[in-house]
């Protein structure tokens, strides 16, 4: 570690380097030199690409200049040992009273900026520890359907999660997805994974958002998820709807949306999501 810092040009002592929360898959350190303050994530078990296609996706956050995101220092991948290293920007800071309201209205200019026309990506990313395919799509359906969620029925049906009427009914929506999404809806830079542990606070209050796993999709897509599992103020969904205001079918498509993640985390965890699973697909059976 100390000679990836000074590769970074800084070349003082590490005077402290401590464990923190890092999420499920990897090591995450709290590193503190003479100079400067750094958060290290490092992993041994996953693809040679995990860090950099985060580093890519927090690229092009910070490109749309709307809401901010860690500054990244290194991405590497030791071929002598497999270990890879990201090195970033150590954000530490408290909520006040305009965070909520910040983290909503600059959500809302990055869904909103102009990205064009397509839907999905030029490249694969992750959801946690599992591979996310991608393409691009002139239609959200067809993404949606080929690249979300008809690939975690496959990999639940590999891992046996997949049972005779859940595998029924999740076929018969793909085939009838175009009747309760829609086909067109405008095109926005999503993070992708954000749920509440994936945004932190910086000084004064700013909102930064971290571990992207980045599309281009429907910005519903994006609001369902942080609707899953909370972890989001109040203030937040009221200063969104003011920036960007939900469609009038928003509450018609947010189990459709939050299905994926449900297959994700089912996937991942296990039985644990099959219920949820099944009550969302039974709803959209009727």
């Amino acid at each position: 570690m100390q000679e990836k810092i000074k590769l970074m040009g800084d070349q003082s002592t590490i005077e402290k380097v401590q464990p923190v929360s890092g999420g499920d898959i990897n090591q995450a350190y709290y590193v503190q030199t003479a100079n400067h303050q750094y958060f290290v994530k490092t992993n041994q078990d996953v693809p040679a690409d995990f860090f950099q296609i985060e580093a890519d996706g927090l690229d092009r956050i910070r490109n749309t200049e709307t809401i901010a995101v860690p500054a990244v220092y290194h991405v590497d991948h030791d071929a002598a040992d497999q270990e890879m290293t990201l090195i970033m920007e150590w954000i530490d800071g408290r909520p006040t009273k305009q965070t909520g309201n910040w983290l909503g209205e600059q959500l809302a200019a990055m869904h909103t900026t102009d990205v064009g026309t397509q839907y999905g990506l030029d490249q694969r990313t992750y959801v946690g520890a599992l591979t996310q395919n991608n393409h691009w799509y002139d239609n959200w359906v067809d993404y949606y359907r080929d690249k979300r969620l008809r690939p975690q029925m496959d990999l639940a049906i590999t891992n046996g999660r997949m049972t005779g009427i859940r595998q029924a009914r999740l076929e018969q929506l793909l085939v009838n997805l175009e009747r309760f999404i829609p086909a067109k809806p405008r095109v926005s830079l999503l993070h992708g994974d954000l749920w509440g542990g994936n945004w932190l606070t910086g000084a004064h209050g700013q909102p930064y958002l971290i571990d992207p796993s980045v599309l281009y999709g429907d910005h519903l897509f994006e609001i369902a998820f942080t609707e899953l599992f909370s972890g989001f103020p109040a203030h937040f969904y009221q200063s969104y709807q003011t920036s960007f205001p939900l469609e009038d079918y928003y509450e018609d498509v947010k189990p459709l949306y939050q299905l994926f993640y449900l297959l994700v985390h089912l996937n991942l965890f296990g039985e644990a999501y099959g219920s949820s699973v099944d009550r969302l697909l039974a709803h959209y059976s009727v």
